[in-house]
């Protein structure tokens, strides 16, 4: 009789600290603007990549290599489309350009990476001034990442996307060490 007491106290103890200690929501983005365009203005232009976290650190491993990452986020050519370019900084000094087409969903901030059918990425507000959070999924993999306009942001900003993800799980925890120039983007 003790134990099943004492069972269903600890039970209910665990629902109050769940419901006191919850993780913070962050908002989902909407990809229709004020003015009726496929995606807001605000979220074109130039990003910096700073972070990400993940369930495991192997879902991180494509960024160990990397000091840095420069994006430019553009509307397409077609409708519903963004175009992606980057540029990768190696820590060893040497710089990579990419490129990828997202597809927009009509009423969604999901977008699909042409050519990665597997691939899911949805856009998140970050309380960080000038910063997004990008949560990608694809096959064996799922990871969030902090993006912001400036390429040094205050450090509150890392911190709480930490803890964010942290509570959200993701114990895996990457920061871009920054320390070299970035590279140019092209314009092609």
């Amino acid at each position: 009789m003790f134990h099943q007491i004492w069972a269903a106290l600890l039970y209910l103890y665990g629902i109050l600290l769940n419901s006191i200690y919850q993780c913070p929501e962050h908002s989902q983005l909407t990809t229709e603007g004020l003015d009726g365009k496929e995606f807001p203005e605000p979220h074109l232009g130039r990003w910096y990549f700073i972070a990400g976290a993940a369930p495991t650190k192997e879902e991180l491993a494509t960024f160990d290599p990397v000091d840095n990452i420069v994006f430019n986020m553009a509307v397409g050519s077609a409708p519903m489309q963004l175009q992606l370019r980057a540029t990768i900084r190696t820590k060893n000094g040497l710089c990579a350009p990419r490129k990828w087409i997202y597809h927009l969903s009509e009423g969604s901030t999901d977008l699909r990476t042409e050519g990665r059918p597997d691939m899911k990425t949805k856009l998140f507000s970050s309380a960080c001034p000038g910063g997004i959070m990008l949560k990608e999924t694809g096959q064996g993999y799922q990871r969030f990442l902090l993006y912001n306009r400036s390429p040094h942001p205050p450090e509150k900003c890392v911190e709480e996307f930490q803890s964010l993800t942290s509570c959200l799980d993701f114990k895996a925890f990457l920061l871009t060490p920054r320390n070299q120039e970035t590279c140019e983007l092209s314009s092609n």
